[in-house]
């Protein structure tokens, strides 16, 4: 891919409508001064002192927010509660331009919440403790999942992709239910003109007729049962193949600095990222790996070439400072320009 391919890509993609169902949750990232020493009267125990508070999407918002990035039309369906953080999660996909319209508030489920508590003083690197999840872990009702089908069959017609996200550990408790998994196949084989891609931490195998992504641990794990943190590329490779076969459509691999793997019918490839030197953020890169395949296939790249965009994507987002950040169009062309100078230079 040359630069005015990548260029076109990117501009072509600002045109795409995408739909990303699944697990929204709110990150709330608490800011704690440590100089600042109070207790409390009652107890005697040490009140930590929030100093700051940086609220964004998580999950399936974290997609959404990410091909907002890449000015995608971005709506959202899932599942919140009737509570404040459901209200913050919905003003916070808005702000973003992001239709939230079709989000479905289920009175008696709590929003799913991250609570990440950061000492964060002058003096020192800022540093997480330990993180606060709140989560409804009940199965979900029948009667939201037929709300929830009804939903994605009228909103899969108006869009160029489906994202789908399955975050929730619990099986059956979050958005992606086993129902819903298969509506997500049918629709898939009726709307050919449809891209249906998946991403899930705990259930990648279980998807049909959908493209997956997953990371290489999530790969392997779902076909050897092996949960090796950092799998070697060969087994990654073989796992993936496996699912192809399961679902079959491609599978797209993110190996973190190593880049992606895509395996499809023409076989196997590898786009290795660009080299990322310095400090390294992971928060969030996977997520603009996946919006990045998403909108490069929207504005008709082949899967190839959506691979080599998530692999940029991927070495851009981990040169943001901020988790907040995303690896936005003018970050990964200075960044594939700045490699090509290299290159050369070199």
């Amino acid at each position: 891919m040359d630069d005015g391919r990548l260029q076109d890509l990117l501009l072509r993609s600002a045109h795409a409508r995408v739909l990303v169902v699944g697990d929204f949750a709110l990150n709330q990232r608490m800011l704690i001064d440590p100089t600042r020493v109070e207790y409390a009267e009652e107890t005697g125990l040490r009140a930590h002192q929030v100093v700051g508070v940086d609220v964004a999407p998580g999950a399936a918002g974290s997609i959404a927010a990410a091909l907002r990035a890449f000015g995608v039309a971005v709506t959202t369906l899932g599942v919140i509660g009737g509570d404040g953080e459901g209200y913050e999660l919905r003003r916070h996909l808005r702000t973003r331009g992001i239709d939230e319209r079709p989000m479905i508030v289920v009175a008696d489920r709590y929003t799913p919440t991250s609570i990440q508590p950061v000492i964060a003083s002058g003096t020192s690197v800022p540093y997480e403790q330990e993180r606060l999840d709140i989560r409804s872990r009940d199965p979900l009702a029948a009667s939201t999942t037929t709300t929830l089908i009804e939903r994605l069959r009228a909103l899969a017609t108006q869009v160029h992709a489906v994202v789908i996200v399955d975050h929730v550990p619990e099986e059956e408790c979050g958005v992606i239910t086993s129902r819903l998994r298969l509506e997500i196949a049918n629709l898939s084989l009726r709307h050919q003109d449809v891209w249906f891609l998946a991403t899930s931490r705990y259930r990648i195998g279980l998807f049909r007729h959908v493209i997956l992504m997953s990371s290489a641990r999530e790969c392997v794990r779902a076909v050897y049962a092996d949960d090796s943190s950092n799998p070697p590329l060969a087994l990654t490779g073989q796992a993936a193949e496996q699912l192809r076969r399961r679902t079959g459509k491609p599978v797209i691999v993110s190996l973190g600095a190593r880049g992606m793997l895509v395996v499809h019918d023409q076989g196997m490839t590898h786009a290795p990222t660009i080299p990322v030197t310095g400090p390294v953020n992971l928060i969030g890169a996977r997520d603009s790996a996946v919006a990045a395949v998403t909108a490069a296939l929207c504005a008709g790249a082949a899967l190839d070439e959506a691979a080599e965009l998530g692999s940029l994507a991927l070495a851009a987002a981990m040169r943001c400072t901020d988790a907040t950040d995303a690896a936005s169009p003018d970050r990964i062309i200075a960044l594939w320009r700045a490699s090509r100078t290299q290159t050369r230079d070199e």
